[in-house]
């Protein structure tokens, strides 16, 4: 891919002399500019006008898979209407780096706060998202006096975009499991100058973040999740007792509302390879792939475009389409189920933070993530489903705030 995305210099004042002092180093951080060649998006529009449609069941709607409707209009948009150069320069108004770690680039937003002493956050993404989805929320958190919150509140952001994610590079042996990604995001953080930083995440961000507050946690200061999820705890004789019973039906709720929600799982687990044969040739199937799990995870009353616009979700699988990124993002799951339960069974002794969004997907019980983690808040959100960061900033800002408040 390093053919395809040029990279420019962007540097801003305050990482002059941390580019020019490392710029013979292997552990160098280097500027990045997204700058995708016309020939991919020319390639694009005539792979868009050559889709062929499957048929449909009469009245079939969502209940079969991505709705054939829908996706027309999805895929006419993304031919005709949607303007990459136009996201590609709103997204280089956010300062972007790689830095070499474990003999991968792993790219990277970073902005530092006009606060001198704001805290460093560093912001994990899952699947299938990407660094896009902080985007609506990052400003607030560098610059909180302009959206109404104290200057004390203030953070420096580094949003992290996964090994195999967006202008990442693909990793191209096996192994990198959550918990190897762990150590590759405290490296950046490292490599950044902070000593003491806050984690925050949803999906795998937030089971990256869990592996990073674990192997980083002298550096660690807190852990905020807004995807929280384990079972219930091992070895004691009733892992129930003291659960309130509203709790666990909610458990059984969740349970039941993604019985048929799992065949992506299943499949991403254990042959990603060979959807990725279908996914990186059709943008259209790509786009049928990512758009349901938007649809299906969100806080939205099955209407997608009540949480997202199109340029949104077309934005997000641009990443995917034009990086090339689709069958290596998605070997997370497989390295996942490789990697085993012996890493997530550690217990996580960093202040940890849930914000629970009633429409994620998974639902775990307040005792139970105490069983595994130093939870010392707990907080019940009003709506939100699986994309917090995109579908509710207002509400993740000020629960990310309010949770490194007394941490800083």
């Amino acid at each position: 891919m390093r053919a395809f995305l040029a990279c420019a210099v962007l540097l801003a004042g305050s990482f002059v002399p941390l580019i020019a002092a490392q710029s013979q180093d292997s552990s160098a951080v280097v500027p990045f500019k997204i700058s995708i060649p016309n020939e991919i998006l020319t390639d694009l529009k005539v792979r868009l006008a050559r889709t062929r449609f499957p048929d449909e069941l009469s009245g079939a709607g969502w209940d079969y898979g991505t709705n054939l409707d829908y996706l027309k209009q999805l895929v006419t948009y993304w031919r005709d209407r949607f303007d990459w150069r136009k996201e590609e320069r709103r997204l280089n108004q956010w300062p972007q780096f790689k830095t070499r770690v474990d003999g991968l680039d792993i790219h990277f937003m970073h902005r530092r706060s006009a606060v001198p002493n704001a805290l460093p956050l560093v912001m994990i993404h899952g699947w299938p998202g990407s660094f896009y989805e902080f985007t609506r929320i990052a400003d607030r958190l560098v610059d909180p006096v302009r959206f109404g919150g104290r200057t004390e509140d203030a953070f420096h952001v580094v949003a992290v975009s996964l090994p195999g994610y967006a202008f990442s590079d693909k990793p191209r042996d096996p192994g990198f499991s959550p918990e190897k990604m762990g150590t590759i995001v405290a490296t950046v953080m490292k490599r950044l100058g902070y000593e003491r930083y806050g984690v925050q995440g949803g999906d795998w961000g937030s089971v990256v973040g869990r592996m990073t507050a674990l192997n980083d946690a002298p550096h660690v200061v807190g852990l905020h999740a807004n995807f929280c999820t384990t079972g219930a705890p091992a070895g004691v004789a009733d892992p129930n007792a003291g659960v309130p019973p509203a709790e666990l039906e909610r458990v059984r709720q969740r349970q039941r509302s993604m019985q048929n929600e799992l065949a992506y799982f299943q499949i991403q687990s254990t042959k990603p390879q060979t959807l990725g044969y279908g996914l990186n040739d059709s943008p259209a199937g790509l786009a049928a792939w990512i758009v349901e799990k938007f649809r299906a995870w969100c806080d939205c009353e099955g209407d997608v475009e009540r949480k997202f616009t199109k340029d949104d979700l077309l934005t997000n699988i641009s990443l995917y389409w034009m990086t090339q990124t689709i069958t290596s993002s998605t070997r997370i799951y497989f390295e996942n189920q490789r990697a085993g339960a012996a890493a997530n069974s550690r217990r996580v002794t960093a202040p940890m933070a849930c914000a629970v969004f009633p429409k994620d997907i998974v639902f775990s019980t307040r005792r139970w993530m105490e069983a595994q983690n130093n939870l010392t808040r707990w907080t019940e959100m009003p709506r939100g489903g699986h994309f917090a960061a995109m579908e509710e900033p207002e509400l993740l800002t000020d629960d990310i705030r309010a949770f490194f408040r007394p941490l800083r």
